[in-house]
């Protein structure tokens, strides 16, 4: 069994490609964030004519979490318990289409896309910690029900954990940054206290995931890792392989991710 996620930047934008990588690698799963899109406007064909079955959480052009299974969709939960809500200087807050979870084939899949902080005095890394805070209370929780669950949080963390999952660490340390903060590295590093674990980094050392538009940051290989898939005790004992598709960030109208792609047996 393959699961895979993929921060797509506009499903509709991309979705031939999508279609073409799902046909090429042929993955069981595929958690999707950053679909851009709301019930009405998206593409279900896609999927469906891959026979795939699809769940979606969006409700405007921002954010948007997608899981599409080919091995079952079932107990589709959007959001998750605890889930702070967000609204610009307080004012009319929602819950932000961030999050959807589904059993697929027996396995627990979460697609996630976690907040990004902006910059490190903007009110936004406030409910970036406090929705990693939330998740992570929930997962817990999760894990002490069940502690042979088999769970999978995938997504785009926005946070690159080490060092050596930016680049130039000195650049994003001089100019203060996002997503190397310690309060960042430190929620990330809950879960993993918590019992997930990074499954693809053993597989992958050295790569990144996400190369920004600007800069020529794909073709001067100034990248980041910021793409995980975190797999419970259960889950990881089934783990075989992983990889990151850099090829898929090539090429005209490539999403500024790269899909990661986890191999499971048993």
């Amino acid at each position: 069994m393959k699961i895979a996620t993929w921060n797509v930047n506009s499903l509709r934008a991309r979705a031939d490609r999508v279609e073409d990588w799902l046909r090429r690698t042929d993955v069981d799963v595929l958690a999707i964030q950053e679909t851009k899109c709301k019930d009405d406007n998206f593409p279900w064909e896609l999927f469906e004519n891959n026979d795939y079955e699809v769940a979606h959480c969006g409700v405007n052009q921002w954010n948007g979490v997608a899981i599409a299974s080919r091995v079952g969709l079932d107990d589709v939960q959007r959001g998750f318990a605890g889930q702070p809500e967000f609204g610009k200087g307080g004012k009319n807050p929602i819950l932000e289409p961030r999050a959807i979870g589904a059993t697929c084939g027996g396995v627990r899949i979460w697609s996630l896309y976690v907040p990004n902080g902006r910059a490190l005095d903007d009110e936004h890394m406030g409910y970036k910690l406090s929705w990693l805070d939330a998740l992570k209370q929930d997962t817990v929780g999760w894990l002490e029900a069940d502690p042979q669950a088999q769970i999978a949080l995938m997504g785009d963390w926005n946070i690159a954990p080490k060092d050596e999952d930016v680049w130039d660490i000195n650049f994003f340390l001089e100019n203060e940054l996002t997503h190397v903060s310690a309060p960042e590295r430190a929620a990330f590093a809950a879960f993993e206290d918590a019992g997930f674990t990074d499954v693809v980094r053993p597989h992958t050392e050295g790569q990144f995931t996400y190369w920004d538009y600007t800069q020529l940051r794909f073709p001067k290989g100034e990248g980041m890792r910021i793409d995980f898939s975190l797999t419970s005790p259960a889950l990881t004992a089934r783990v075989t392989g992983a990889s990151i598709d850099r090829e898929e960030r090539k090429g005209k109208g490539a999403s500024d991710h790269a899909p990661v792609i986890v191999e499971l047996g048993g």
